[in-house]
């Protein structure tokens, strides 16, 4: 008696989560692929700048940035807000004789008027940390123009980068 008692309060239990499952699947979602080049500067504190000294990284407080972005833009039905899963990969400093890599990735939202903002995971040789980038795409036809500008607030100081670069619309 006592293990079908059991038994009807775990069916109970359960029936909620088995009126949820539906019979109808959600429509596949819309994306758009942003990948593109990326150049720009990122402005170093004095206290990353000795971080990266502490790993025989010798660079002034501000450096050059080139890389990729990898973007996917999720549509909304409706044509309002839209998701963004972005990574963006950086090698910053080739004007100083290093190379000093980046890696983020962001997830965000974008307005139908261009306006973005996105926060995720950072990591370079001066630590890993979270970025928060806020920009807008300019649209000129088929070309999206980016311009973004992130900080990267850490332990050691705190490093601000401006990107732009282009994507074609595909």
């Amino acid at each position: 008696m006592r293990q079908f008692a059991l038994a009807i309060v775990f069916t109970a239990l359960a029936s909620p989560s088995y009126a949820q499952s539906g019979t109808a699947a959600p429509p596949p979602a819309k994306t758009l692929d942003l990948a593109g080049p990326r150049f720009g500067m990122t402005m170093l504190s004095d206290g990353i700048v000795q971080k990266l000294a502490e790993r025989d990284i010798s660079v002034g407080t501000t450096i050059s940035q080139f890389g990729w972005q990898l973007e996917k833009q999720f549509y909304s039905k409706a044509g309002g807000v839209t998701a963004l899963n972005e990574w963006v990969g950086l090698v910053g400093g080739l004007e100083q004789g290093v190379a000093i890599p980046s890696l983020s990735w962001l997830i965000g939202l974008r307005s139908p008027e261009g306006a973005e903002f996105g926060v995720g995971p950072n990591v370079t040789p001066a630590g890993v940390a979270l970025v928060v980038a806020a920009g807008v795409t300019f649209r000129a036809g088929v070309l999206n123009i980016p311009m973004n500008f992130a900080v990267v607030p850490t332990k050691a100081g705190t490093r601000v980068t401006v990107l732009s670069g282009f994507t074609l619309r595909r």
